[in-house]
């Protein structure tokens, strides 16, 4: 097998020998670890023999002292003491299931940790069950996953695509990033950090919240040695879907680096590394999925701890955990400091969502206004459609940083980067475009140029924060007391409320009779004030209406009386303005509007501008003044293309026209 693909349709023609006893769907079940315990099998063949003598000499010892010994010879941070390897395993058809066992937990403690989480040993009682496990296993044998062979970059590439053809309806963004696109995030996150690139022998530190198959950590690493082979990158990542935890934890602990910096668990919910900061943080986060099930772990720590915490800034809607990661990957950077002068870089991928949801006062816009007024965001990068496996919508590359450059501080770039990329000759599943080093480069050069250009815009922190100021207009309305109008009195709840009791038995009669007693009188007093005239001032028409009741003895409380103007009342823009007690005028809650005024704006200048010309009776709220932020990233590249003319569309129309009938007459004959 000379390439990827050869190797992935050998494992898949595996999966197929499942057909039958297992659903498409939970091949991955078997192919998983079986893959796993191959690759682990192929790294200790070598040592294999000299692993077993010297289990020999020391089975005596404590487990942890043993491990120590057995680790050496193996030349891994783990070992296998059982007897059998793949081949061996072959020689004894009839027991293989046991066998099988045996070889497992015949691995050190972090290596069977791994294969645990696969709940495996359910899936070889059903293999053997079904005389598929000796031809699994035999199949697994004839494949070379040793590390020289399929290095841990390919290997991750393999899994990822195995889990994709298992899972074809997976949501984005839950198990990986296309390689291409975590290696812009790695020329975007490094860029001009020249102290990981020159200083020999540093150790620097990557963490990933959504750690997946490993993918993040393993080109990092990658992109780091390649420019300063000295250099070694600690990985770090959580994990919460245990198929990838233990794919990941594998390719950790084969590549010879601290399987403790794994962890299993929901992010959001159960922090792992609660007292740890890191130098580069790199995500892809789910893509609008619910955190529902983590919120009330998550709403007590913004509640309880807010900014001491890591959800200080806000809470996101419910479905929708994007920002919520965001603001976890800020409560993990360094701070700035005489031992840390370089702080800490931030890259996460993003769809569209996080740009602009939510209004101001909202959780997402309130996250917002606190990265962009904390000068956190540095760049957001547009990356083109279709580029990830399970979803063809658009998506972005956020870059954050606590430690900006002199010339980008308080400023923001946003870098079009949607026109880079190339066709792919084979689509998988939705991913149709793919960026190579060509585009890569481009998209990398724009961002470090930080200049004006057509796919890229700098602007200032406040351009992208408004004022959200409500705009009242005065109540009009004009009053009359006719037939029609006593009868809508009947829809006034406060009215209808007047027959209506909590009391029981007796009570509750008498006050229903009350009611409807006053409700009569009511009625009765209004039907005397029957007129056609029509008041155009309410405190006018009040006053009628006080002594109107005052002569009929009816005492009337605030709520009543107020749903006796509702009833005899209507809307009109000839009307007086309705004033409260202080004489100020009293808002029309139907009129009531609200206008986003840039934080660049004088909001007085603004409305006397662009409000008043159009309502010169409206008035500004500025008590309800919210302040809200939103990156509006489409608007900035938007392109206008001119309408064609209705002459050039009627020509057209007549050619088809012309051309139709022409074909008619040919097949009409």
């Amino acid at each position: 097998m000379k390439n990827f693909n050869d190797k992935v349709n050998f494992i898949w023609s595996i999966a197929e020998i499942l057909r039958g006893p297992y659903k498409k769907e939970d091949y991955g079940k078997v192919v998983l670890p079986m893959a796993v315990l191959r690759r682990f099998d192929c790294v200790l063949e070598e040592t294999k023999e000299d692993v077993l003598s010297q289990y020999d000499k020391y089975k005596n010892l404590p487990e942890e002292s043993r491990d120590e010994i057995l680790n050496r010879t193996s030349k891994q941070k783990f070992n296998n003491v059982s007897k059998y390897d793949f081949q061996k395993l072959l020689s004894d058809s009839d027991n293989i299931a046991d066998n099988l066992r045996d070889y497992i937990n015949g691995f050190s403690q972090t290596a069977r940790d791994i294969i645990d989480y696969f709940n495996f040993d359910t899936q070889i009682e059903k293999m053997d069950r079904n005389d598929l496990l000796y031809l699994v296993v035999k199949r697994f044998s004839e494949i070379d996953l040793h590390p020289e062979t399929v290095s841990n970059i390919e290997m991750g590439y393999i899994f990822e695509e195995l889990i994709r053809r298992f899972n074809e309806h997976a949501e984005a963004g839950d198990h990986y990033t296309p390689r291409e696109v975590i290696r812009l995030m790695c020329h975007l996150l490094f860029l001009n950090d020249d102290e990981v690139f020159t200083t020999e022998g540093i150790t620097k530190t990557l963490y990933d919240p959504c750690a997946g198959t490993g993918g993040m950590g393993s080109v990092a690493s990658e992109y780091i040695r390649e420019h300063n082979p000295s250099a070694s990158l600690k990985f770090f990542g959580q994990e919460f879907n245990e198929e990838s935890y233990a794919i990941c934890k594998a390719d950790v602990l084969i590549k010879g680096e601290e399987a403790k910096n794994l962890a299993f668990g929901n992010t959001l919910s159960q922090d792992q590394f609660s007292n740890q900061k890191f130098d580069y943080l790199l995500t892809n986060p789910p893509f609008g999925v619910e955190w529902k099930p983590v919120k009330k772990a998550v709403t007590e720590e913004h509640e309880n701890q807010g900014y001491n915490g890591r959800f200080g800034a806000g809470l996101p809607r419910i479905n929708d955990g994007q920002l919520l990661f965001l603001q976890h990957l800020v409560s993990k950077m360094k701070p700035l400091s005489e031992e840390n002068p370089n702080g800490s870089r931030i890259a996460i991928v993003f769809n569209g969502s996080p740009l602009f949801t939510g209004d101001a006062g909202s959780g997402e816009s309130n996250i917002r206004k606190y990265l962009i007024e904390h000068d956190l965001v540095e760049s957001i990068v547009a990356l083109p459609d279709q580029m990830f496996y399970n979803t063809g919508i658009s998506t972005y590359i956020w870059i954050l940083t606590n430690n900006k450059p002199a010339h980008r501080k308080g400023k923001i770039q946003l870098v079009d980067g949607t026109k880079f990329y190339k066709k792919m000759k084979k689509s998988l599943g939705q991913k149709r475009h793919e960026l190579d080093e060509a585009d890569i480069n481009n998209i990398t050069q724009l961002y470090g140029e930080f200049s004006e250009n057509e796919y890229s815009k700098v602007f200032d922190n406040e351009d992208f924060g408004y004022r959200k100021v409500t705009i009242e207009r005065p109540l009009r309305l004009n009053f009359k007391v006719d037939d029609g109008r006593i009868h809508r009195l009947n829809d006034e709840k406060a009215f209808q409320n007047l027959v209506k009791s909590k009391k029981k038995g007796e009570a509750g009669v008498k006050e229903v009779e009350e009611g409807e007693k006053l409700q009569q009188l009511i009625v009765t007093a209004l039907q005397e004030l029957e007129s056609d005239e029509l008041y155009k001032n309410r405190e006018e028409f009040e006053k009628l209406l006080t002594d109107a009741f005052k002569n009929a003895n009816i005492k009337l409380n605030a709520t009543l009386k107020k749903a006796v103007l509702s009833a005899l009342s209507e809307k009109d823009e000839t009307a007086e303005i309705c004033t409260d007690k202080k004489d100020n005028p009293e808002p029309d809650p139907d009129l009531r509007d609200t206008e986003n005024i840039p934080l660049k704006e004088d909001i007085h200048e603004y409305f006397e501008r662009e409000v008043k010309p159009h309502v010169p009776d409206a008035w500004m709220d500025e008590e309800t003044i919210k302040i809200g932020y939103e990156i509006p990233f489409t608007r900035h590249f938007y392109q206008y293309t001119n309408l064609r003319s209705s002459e050039e569309v009627s020509n057209e129309i007549r050619e088809l026209e012309e051309s139709i009938m022409d074909k008619l007459k040919k097949v009409m004959g």
